[in-house]
């Protein structure tokens, strides 16, 4: 059994959908036999996250899975391996570098929503 990192997209929808269009790219861990099997489960996976609902403003929300974009297999886990590398290009350097110290001051100081727990 080996451990694939799956980059799921999902396509969200509020109301008549006349917005910028919005993705959720999400990474997940798949444990699969071979590439094909992690591909589909991660297929899978995606289609029961569907969803539709209504927001705080009564607007249907919709969650589309569009499809796997990436999927890696991890070699050993070992601490401080390189899972996952995209570099960014951006106009405004100073800005991208201010959010950057500001997401790291939140995990420093706990002003973040614990999304994983892996104690």
């Amino acid at each position: 059994m080996s451990w694939y990192l799956a980059k799921m997209v999902f396509r969200i929808i509020s109301g008549d959908g006349t917005h910028t269009a919005q993705f959720d790219e999400q990474l997940r861990l798949i444990a699969a036999e071979s590439k094909e099997e992690a591909f589909h489960k991660a297929q899978v996976l995606g289609g029961r996250e569907e969803e539709i609902f209504f927001n705080n403003q009564l607007q249907l929300v919709q969650w589309q899975f569009i499809s796997v974009s990436e999927l890696y297999r991890l070699g050993e886990l070992t601490d401080g391996a390189e899972i996952y590398s995209r570099i960014e290009e951006k106009e405004h350097a100073e800005s991208y570098l201010h959010v950057i110290h500001k997401k790291a001051e939140d995990i420093r100081f706990g002003n973040t929503l614990e999304l994983l727990n892996l104690a």
